[in-house]
């Protein structure tokens, strides 16, 4: 699956037509904002449309975890159904362009940064579209971005209608827009963006023409590719949950460990919620359980939602609820052995032991120190 995210009007709806090579069912396009709903573009037989809550609950469909948003968001998206042959191995999810003010939070019903953040754990491919005249990012896509944190491997950036301005506008507009991403994503890493002009017609401008042509040959290379290491994606997101999951599982032991037998329970537990005392924590975890800094949850958002709980029905590590250690054994014992075979026996990764040293690099890598990371 790929997923398109951007303001509204830079031409996400007719990327997704320029990759079908034709029109679907329920497109919208106009220079206001037309699409008003999630669609996802799927293949079948014949073109027609489905609505969210039929969606949801079709067998083997996808999207069944969306049902937990209610009925205020499945009335906003839609299944479009298109007999294109690109389709029998991709699906496009095309969605509402991002607002700026009020008009993103209060004129809608539903969690858009929820939803977004839902679709981006499982697609394959973000793609981020933006126009030459639509460069300022809003605080309201800044956070749209910001949620996409994560993901940045499945992230492309693509700067589209790059065929309405003249080589040297071109040369200013990808610097602003360069400038503008290297402060949302806080990285020093440079994004890789795409130039092109993704429509029906050829770029319009023969200056350009050439290099845009060139550029956009080469996302459909990547979207091309997609299909071929599907498992390996699959693979990796399966890691990224274990090892979180190994965190969380050892956080939360600290946590109970934390808690005092008789009195001053409640007031415990409001200390060891502030985000310093949290801080910590996770920084004890680490020493003690030799764990990569990387794999731990935000801090923030994990105290927030801790203080909804208590910490006394937090299972220990080496209680009953765990089989006495023998389920963190298990897990372990994924990460080191079942994990590196399952790589091994996929297309690619043949080489004796070569996967093995794929997942124990990815965990060496991620270690530094917690001073320079709980903070």
């Amino acid at each position: 699956m790929v997923l398109l995210v951007g303001p509204y009007s830079v031409g996400k709806t007719s990327f997704i037509k320029y990759i079908l090579g034709r029109g679907f069912p329920g497109e919208r396009i106009g220079p206001e904002p037309t699409t008003d709903r999630f669609m996802a573009v799927m293949y079948g037989d014949q073109d027609k449309t489905v609505p969210g809550n039929a969606l949801t609950v079709a067998p083997g469909s996808p999207f069944g975890g969306l049902k937990y948003f209610g009925n205020n968001f499945l009335t906003r998206f839609e299944g479009s159904i298109v007999n294109a042959p690109v389709l029998e191995k991709l699906s496009l999810i095309d969605t509402p362009g991002v607002l700026s003010g009020e008009k993103q939070k209060l004129n809608r019903n539903y969690d858009f940064d929820q939803i977004t953040r839902w679709f981006a754990e499982r697609v394959d491919m973000i793609i981020l579209l933006f126009d030459p005249f639509k460069l300022d990012i809003s605080d309201e896509l800044s956070d749209v971005i910001r949620i996409l944190k994560g993901n940045e491997d499945k992230i492309r950036v693509v700067l589209n209608k790059a065929d309405a301005v003249e080589i040297q506008q071109l040369m200013r507009v990808y610097g602003a827009l360069m400038w503008s991403l290297g402060k949302v994503f806080e990285t020093p890493e440079v994004v890789r963006v795409y130039i092109g002009s993704f429509w029906e017609a050829p770029p319009r401008n023969p200056d350009t023409a050439p290099l845009l042509q060139a550029e956009m040959d080469d996302l459909l290379d990547d979207l091309r590719e997609l299909p071929r290491s599907s498992a390996v994606r699959k693979v990796n997101e399966l890691v990224k949950r274990v090892r979180l999951l190994r965190a969380h599982t050892y956080v939360l032991h600290e946590l109970r460990d934390a808690m005092p037998n008789f009195m001053g329970r409640e007031k415990k537990q409001r200390a060891l919620c502030e985000e310093k005392e949290m801080a910590n924590t996770f920084r004890s975890v680490h020493r003690k359980r030799n764990l990569p800094p990387g794999d731990f949850p935000e801090i923030k958002k994990f105290c927030s939602i801790a203080r909804e709980l208590d910490f006394t029905d937090f299972p220990r590590v080496d209680g009953s609820r765990l089989k006495n250690g023998k389920l963190v054994e298990a897990l372990e014992r994924a990460m080191s052995e079942d994990i590196p075979r399952l790589l091994e026996s996929l297309p690619g990764l043949t080489a004796p032991g070569a996967a093995g040293i794929m997942v124990s690099n990815q965990v060496a890598g991620a270690v530094a120190e917690p001073d320079q990371v709980y903070k």
